[in-house]
């Protein structure tokens, strides 16, 4: 019994050493197959983090190709809004002008139609060979002679404003005017003094004239023709101060009324220093009524 324990005890023996050298090889067959394999997973890892690098990159660039491609498609966007406003701007510019130019058409034809009611009213014949044409002529002159109602001061001055440090007067004397009077529709002229201390602004001198222009090619009053001269002075240049002077005849009282041709008519309106300093103006009409030196 003794030996057969001793033998199955050897057998044990052997088979637990038969089993530790198993799990020893195991354990070494383990560790080689480990150390094998790492770099296999270092470059997988590599490879992994290559692909996500070049998953990133092509990202980024495919954002930024879409934005290239986005920012290509605004620009062709707003030079096409651009373009079409332009196109909108000149459409409009030309219905407008042939608008006015129908709207003209229509109001010297009523005009033309009118003058022919107007002799027949005062017994002429509109028909003769001498006022065949005369209604026509008599829309377009009178067109002519209110045409200060198209017009305005900045349309006239066309910015012809200067940075000058001149402090003394400036005057322009014996502007001629022609005007319509409101009352009878009948002329009166004469003649428009303008004197004005700039400001640190000068304005060019034929744009006084023009500024006379616009106001008196309007049926009007010579009391608000001189007022809307001074103030459109004022608003110009924004001078120390300004004075207005207009002396004319009154055709309203020459041909017809009280018939009296000698009778002259003068008017002024004074703003700034003009006004509040009466050596200012007395300096205004001291230069306007001089001996002339030209």
């Amino acid at each position: 019994i003794m030996s057969s324990s001793s033998s199955v005890v050897v057998v044990s023996t052997n088979s637990v050493n038969d089993n530790s050298n198993d799990l020893s090889t195991t354990s070494t067959f383990s560790a080689s197959t480990a150390s094998s394999d790492e770099p296999k997973r270092k470059r997988k890892i590599s490879n992994s983090n290559k692909i996500e690098d070049n998953s990133a990159s092509s990202t980024k660039k495919g954002k930024l190709k879409r934005s290239q491609i986005s920012d290509k498609k605004d620009e062709k966007t707003k030079k096409k809004n651009r373009s079409s406003r332009k196109t909108k701007v000149k459409e409009e510019e030309n219905n407008v002008s042939v608008k006015t130019e129908d709207e003209e058409a229509m109001r010297l034809k009523k005009m033309t139609d009118a003058c022919g009611t107007i002799l027949e009213c005062i017994g002429e014949d509109p028909t003769r060979e001498g006022l065949i044409k005369t209604p026509e002529r008599w829309a377009k002159a009178l067109l002519f002679l209110t045409s200060g109602y198209c017009k305005t001061v900045k349309e006239v001055t066309n910015a012809a404003i200067f940075q000058e440090q001149h402090s003394e007067m400036v005057v322009v004397r014996d502007i001629d005017i022609h005007s319509l009077c409101e009352h009878h529709m009948l002329p009166f002229s004469g003649k428009i003094h303008v004197g004005y201390i700039p400001n640190g602004k000068v304005i060019g001198l034929s744009k006084i004239a023009r500024i006379a222009e616009v106001f008196s090619r309007r049926l009007q009053v010579q009391e608000r023709l001189t007022r809307e001269i001074a103030e459109a002075i004022v608003e110009a240049v924004n001078p120390l101060g300004v004075g207005v002077l207009i002396e004319s005849k009154h055709f309203c009282m020459v041909m017809r009324g009280v018939e009296k041709c000698s009778a002259s008519t003068s008017s002024s309106s004074m703003r700034g220093v003009f006004r509040k300093s009466s050596e200012v103006r007395a300096e205004f009409f001291s230069i306007i009524n001089n001996n002339r030196l030209i």
